[in-house]
């Protein structure tokens, strides 16, 4: 996971496997990184993100909270779309702005 913040845009850049394991490491590092650089938008990229359970659900849910109480926005980018309809079910379709997944051509 690698973290940049850029014009007040904090971005968390997710990879490999979010399940019940790895995703409280991801948690404690972009609730770090949000409390010290308080943003005005935190956007979570999937992108590199090969898997993904409820965990990952959960991931987005608890960021969204942590930043609206920070007053910050919150965009997800890079989920595939069967993730995006599983986010979008649980709800958060109503929380969050969802960016397009940029599919890459050779």
């Amino acid at each position: 996971m690698r973290i940049t913040k850029e014009d007040g845009v904090l971005t968390v850049y997710l990879t490999g496997e979010i399940d019940h394991h790895t995703a409280k490491a991801a948690r404690e590092q972009a609730d770090a990184a949000l409390t010290q650089e308080k943003p005005r938008l935190l956007r979570l990229d999937f992108s590199g993100v090969t898997f993904m359970d409820s965990s990952g659900v959960g991931l987005i849910m608890g960021r969204y909270r942590k930043a609206a109480a920070l007053g910050a926005a919150v965009t997800v980018r890079g989920l595939t779309r069967r993730d995006e309809r599983i986010v979008k079910m649980a709800g958060l379709g109503r929380l969050i702005r969802f960016e397009e997944r940029k599919e890459i051509t050779v």
